[in-house]
C-alpha cells in the first residue's frame, strides 16, 4: 500500500475554481492548475517563466472526449519561459479545445533541457498508456539521454508530480484497474458479475466510478427506452469494441452506467452487478454499512 502523503493547495484567487498551486512535502516540484482565462493573471509570477513541462486539458464538443497535450518550455532570453508557451498556443487551433493547464516546474529553478526532455516523454508515454484520454499530440516528445543516477532521480520526481496533479482532479496517468476499492487476495474476490439474456461481463466498484473488464459482451442494438447518455458512451468508447465485445477494462462514472453500456439500455447498475454468490451490489453495499454491535450491549 502506498506511505501517506500531505499535499498542501493554495488557492491563489480565493476560489476553487480559479488558480491553485500544489505542492507536497519533502518534494522540491511545484504544479500550478491554469484556468485558459485566467493565464493573463500570471504574468506578474516569476516561476512561471522559468523552464518546466506543461500539460493542457479539454473536451472535444462533438464527442465528449477529454483531450490532453503533453510539452516543454525551456527558459528564453527574453524571460518568457513555459508560460509564455503556454500563451502562444491559445492562437493554435488544434489546440483551441484546452481550457486548463497544468505546469510542473521546481521550486528551485533546477530543471534543463535533459530533465524537461525525459519528463515530457514520461508523462506523455504513460498517459497513453493509462489511456482515460486523447492525448493529442502530433509527435512523440523525444526522451533525450540520461544516466541511470539522474533517470531514478527523475521518476521519483514523476511520482510525486502524479499525486500532485491528481490532488487537482486529473488522472490521466492511473491505469483503471489500479484503483479497486481493496485488493483482491483472490481472483475473484471484489469481482461483480452482470449477466442478462443479451449482455454480461465482469467488473469492480472503484473509488472513481466502475471499471468494466475486457472481454465483456454488448448487446449490439440498443432498446426502444434506452437513453441517450448510453447511446453517447457507445460511441465515445467504439474503438473499444470488436464483434460485440469489449476489448479493453473501461471505466464508468457509476455501475448504472457500466451495465446500461452493456444492455444497451437504461439500467440499475446497483441490482445487476452481483458478486460471485448472487448476491447484489445494493445488498453488498447494505451490508458494509451496517453498524457495528458493540460486544459490551
Amino acid at each position: 500500500m502506498p506511505n501517506p502523503k500531505t499535499v498542501m493547495l493554495y488557492l491563489m484567487d480565493g476560489t476553487p475554481t480559479g488558480r491553485m498551486k500544489c505542492s507536497l512535502s519533502n518534494w522540491i516540484g511545484v504544479v500550478y492548475l491554469i484556468p485558459r482565462a485566467d493565464l493573463g493573471k500570471c504574468k506578474d509570477r516569476p516561476e512561471l517563466n522559468q523552464t518546466g513541462v506543461y500539460l493542457l486539458f479539454g473536451t472535444d464538443e462533438e464527442t465528449g472526449e477529454e483531450l490532453a497535450y503533453v510539452g516543454q518550455a525551456r527558459e528564453r532570453k527574453n524571460g518568457n519561459g513555459v508560460l509564455g508557451r503556454i500563451a502562444e498556443h491559445v492562437g493554435e487551433e488544434k489546440l483551441d479545445y484546452f481550457t486548463h493547464a497544468v505546469v510542473i516546474i521546481t521550486s528551485n529553478d533546477s530543471f534543463g533541457p535533459t530533465e524537461i526532455s525525459y519528463l515530457e516523454n514520461s508523462f506523455y508515454q504513460q498517459a497513453l498508456k493509462a489511456a482515460r484520454v486523447q492525448v493529442t499530440n502530433g509527435n512523440d516528445p523525444s526522451p533525450g539521454k540520461v544516466t541511470e543516477e539522474k533517470q531514478a532521480e527523475l521518476e521519483e520526481f514523476i511520482n510525486y508530480a502524479k499525486i500532485a496533479i491528481g490532488s487537482l482532479g486529473y488522472h490521466l496517468f492511473d491505469e483503471v484497474t489500479t484503483n479497486t476499492r481493496s485488493v483482491p487476495e483472490t481472483e475473484n474476490e471484489s469481482l461483480l458479475f452482470l449477466n442478462s439474456s443479451s449482455a454480461s461481463g465482469k467488473g469492480r466498484q472503484t473509488s472513481e466510478g466502475f471499471v468494466v473488464l475486457e472481454g465483456a459482451q454488448l448487446r449490439e442494438e440498443f432498446t426502444a427506452s434506452c437513453p441517450d447518455t448510453i447511446k453517447r458512451l457507445r460511441e465515445k468508447y467504439r474503438d473499444r469494441i470488436l464483434g460485440g465485445e469489449l476489448t479493453k477494462d473501461t471505466l464508468f462514472s457509476s455501475p448504472s452506467a457500466a451495465a446500461g453500456f452493456l444492455m444497451g439500455s437504461s439500467a440499475n447498475g446497483r441490482f445487476h452487478w452481483r458478486d460471485a454468490q448472487n448476491v447484489s451490489l445494493a445488498e453488498l453495499e447494505a451490508r458494509e454499512l451496517e453498524p457495528v454491535e458493540d460486544p459490551e450491549d
